[in-house]
Parts: structure tokens; C-alpha cells; sequence
């Protein structure tokens, strides 16, 4: 891309954008910035403005905005009062003026069944220039009902100018949006440094600023994931009380929860991959359905073992010798299955060969991770941790039950 993008700057009169293919649905520019207000040529002085404030962050690439400058265009400014001494009104010079340059219908041409419309205008030589509308004379019949015929230029006045192609509005207001790239380093970090830059930039009495684009996107599906995450924890902890007829045991369970989240972010620190908003918030909800398996298991052992007539501390290391193995198996099990999509190895059956690095795997590889690191670390954690809160809590249990029992007895 870098390569493309250096070889595409020099040429002219084309715009060109350099992206990377998007491997999910649009999210936007990795850096976009929306400035809102009324006068219109005052945003864009305020977008070249922080355009020369971020240029030159760190791997920020594809700076632009979409300000468009518009055409040429000549304007002619009636004057009222002169044009009222000669008892005309601006529509007569206007329709004058759109028949010299647009020209007028004046009748229309028959050949069989088709017809073509007549239209009446200044050859291309008269209409070429200021100084050719200069030169138009404006006939009418004024409301004095005088045919007159008087140059332009005594009732207005002639002047070349420059209009706004088009003006992009959002939530009533207008909007020049400035959007960037990133090469070479994360957007949200890229984002972070340009955020930073305009902090403490100062903005005239009407105007803001607003982060859209990715940063936007983010925003809403960290929110959306957020409350899937708790929903998903919400019914995990309902099905577990009702299945259990108690709150010890599924608390001790949901503990296990926290501790694959202690895994993920471990995992994302080991192989230096960041925090993806969407993969690695999917991959976080997947293992709160998955490593509860293992705490569940082990748990509902141990509440057999002790019906069967066992201690506490005899049905906890009974439990934890005889889930062991199947917890290990089960945890390297997946997580050999997911190394494909943390590694980009694949294999292509069509031609039988090994492939690495494939191309949906930086897609894939954030929700790999979170799932390979969270299961194996609440696996390895869940054989330890969980045991010890649940000898804890009995103890807790009993001591509290010992103690009001004592006051009871003290007040009857």
C-alpha cells in the first residue's frame, strides 16, 4: 500500500485512494473528524487549520477533507434603484441575460414523429467572456409599456466569482469532515495521538468538533457487546441457581468468568496483538458459556463425593485428581483447534499445499486469541481457585452459622 501510494502522488489531476480491503462490514476512516457550524468558508479555514495541527502525527497517512472549493462562476448583481428609473424589474434582466447565455425555446421542429425543440441564444463567440455579457443589451417593454433597449452594464454590475459546490449537512448543521489513514501502527493508537494533539485546540463560539468514522463504530459495538456480555452472564448465573437450589456454588462458579478475562489479557500482552473492539468482545462472550463447563463439573463432583459420605477436604483433592485429565484434554483440545485462525496457517485442499499468513487472519486472530488464552489460563486456574473459594466459603459458613447461633442461644 505504502509502495501504490508513493507511486500515485504524483499524479495529476486525479484523486486517488489508497485502502486496505475491509474484512467486516464499513466502519469508516480510521480517523475522522467532523467539524460543525454555519459559515460555511469558516469551516474550511478551521479544517486546513487542524489538518496542519495532526499532519504530522506519526503514521498518519491520507490526510484530506471533503471541503469542496466549487467552480468558477460569474455573478451579476442587479441594482434596484437603476433599474426602477427605467421602470423594469430584476426578472426582465434575469430572463434576458438566461436567453443570451442558456438561451430561450422558441419553437420546435417536426421529422416524421419526432420533434426537436428550437433554441434561440448568442452565437458561442458572444458568450465567451465578462466582457461579451458586458456587450448584451436588455430589450423590453417596460411597465410603462416603452420598448427600450439599454446595455447590462447601466443596471448592474459584472463580476467573476467562486460558489460552493455543495454543502454537506448533519443534524441541521454544516459539516466538513476530515478524514485520515493509518500506515504501520494501530488506528486506535494513531487516533489516540491525534485526539491528543487537539485537546487543548481552540474552537470559534459555535463550532465543534466530533470523533466518527471507527472511533464511532467502536463506540457502539463496545456498548452492544458490553450488555450481551452481562446478558450472558445474567442468564449463565439463573440457570446455575436454579440448577444448584444455591447462591454459594454459582458465585464460585462465575468466578471463573473472571478469571479466563485475567487470560485474555494476558494473551493479548504475550503476543502483542491489541484489544479488537468486535473479535476479541465475541471471543470474551464465547468463554463465558465455556469455562464455566470445568467449574460446573468439578463442583457438582465435589457436592456428590460429599454426599457419598466424604469430607470436604477429601471430596475437593478427590475432585480436582479426577477432573484433571479430561479438563487439560478438553482445553488443549480447542485450543489446538483454534491455532489455524490465531496463526493464519491453513491448508488449501484445491491445490494440497500448506499455506501461512492466510488473508482472513488478522481478522480472525483477536478472537482466537482471547478464546486459546482465557480457556487455557480459567482451565489451569479453575483447578486451584476454585476448590480453595469453596473450601473458604464453607468455612466462612460454618463460622458465621457457629456465631449466630451463639447469640441465639445468648438471648433465649
Amino acid at each position: 500500500m505504502e509502495e501504490i501510494r508513493e507511486k500515485a502522488t504524483n499524479v495529476a489531476g486525479a484523486d486517488i485512494k489508497v485502502e486496505e480491503q475491509q474484512m467486516g462490514p464499513p466502519v469508516g476512516a480510521p480517523v475522522s473528524i467532523e467539524v460543525a457550524g454555519e459559515d460555511y468558508d469558516q469551516l474550511a479555514a478551521i479544517s486546513a487549520d487542524i489538518q496542519n495541527v495532526i499532519r504530522d502525527v506519526p503514521n498518519l497517512v491520507d490526510l484530506k477533507d471533503d471541503y469542496d472549493e466549487g467552480k468558477p462562476e460569474i455573478e451579476i448583481l442587479v441594482d434596484r434603484e437603476k433599474a426602477a428609473l427605467f421602470w423594469t424589474s430584476t426578472g426582465q434582466i434575469a430572463n434576458t441575460v438566461r436567453a443570451a447565455v442558456n438561451g430561450i425555446e422558441a419553437s420546435k421542429y417536426r421529422v416524421g414523429e419526432d420533434e426537436y425543440n428550437i433554441r434561440v441564444r448568442l452565437s458561442r463567440e458572444q458568450r465567451k467572456s465578462i466582457a461579451d455579457l458586458e456587450r448584451v443589451h436588455i430589450t423590453f417593454m417596460n411597465r410603462r409599456g416603452q420598448l427600450l433597449s439599454i446595455p447590462l452594464t447601466s443596471v448592474a454590475t459584472i463580476k467573476l466569482t467562486e460558489g460552493i459546490a455543495s454543502i454537506r449537512r448533519k443534524d441541521l448543521k454544516r459539516v466538513v469532515t476530515i478524514t485520515a489513514n493509518n500506515e504501520g501502527r494501530p488506528s486506535a493508537e494513531v487516533l489516540k495521538d491525534v485526539k491528543a494533539r487537539l485537546k487543548e485546540y481552540r474552537l470559534p463560539s459555535g463550532y465543534t468538533i466530533s470523533f466518527t468514522g471507527e472511533d464511532e463504530e467502536q463506540k457502539k459495538a463496545q456498548d452492544f457487546l458490553s450488555n450481551a456480555f452481562l446478558i450472558a452472564l445474567l442468564l449463565v448465573f439463573l440457570i446455575l441457581v436454579s440448577e444448584f437450589n444455591s447462591l454459594k456454588i454459582p458465585v464460585i462458579i462465575m468466578a471463573s468468568v473472571a478469571l479466563s478475562l485475567i487470560g485474555v489479557l494476558f494473551g493479548l500482552l504475550v503476543m502483542q496483538s491489541p484489544f479488537g473492539i468486535i473479535m476479541t468482545g465475541v471471543g470474551i462472550i464465547s468463554l463465558a458459556g465455556i469455562v464455566v463447563k470445568n467449574a460446573i463439573v468439578l463442583l457438582d463432583f465435589v457436592k456428590q463425593l460429599r454426599e457419598r459420605g466424604m469430607n470436604l477436604n477429601e471430596a475437593l483433592v478427590e475432585a480436582g485428581r479426577v477432573r484433571l485429565r479430561p479438563g487439560i484434554l478438553t482445553a488443549v483440545t480447542t485450543a489446538s483447534g483454534l491455532l489455524p485462525l490465531a496463526t493464519g496457517i491453513d491448508f488449501d485442499w484445491f491445490n494440497l499445499k500448506l499455506v501461512v499468513g492466510a488473508e482472513s487472519a488478522d481478522f480472525w486472530r483477536p478472537l482466537a486469541l482471547a478464546v486459546i488464552f482465557g480457556l487455557s489460563f480459567s482451565t489451569f486456574l479453575t483447578l486451584v481457585l476454585v476448590p480453595t473459594m469453596y473450601a473458604l466459603l464453607e468455612e466462612w459458613q460454618k463460622s458465621i452459622g457457629t456465631k449466630l447461633r451463639r447469640v441465639f442461644r445468648m438471648q433465649t
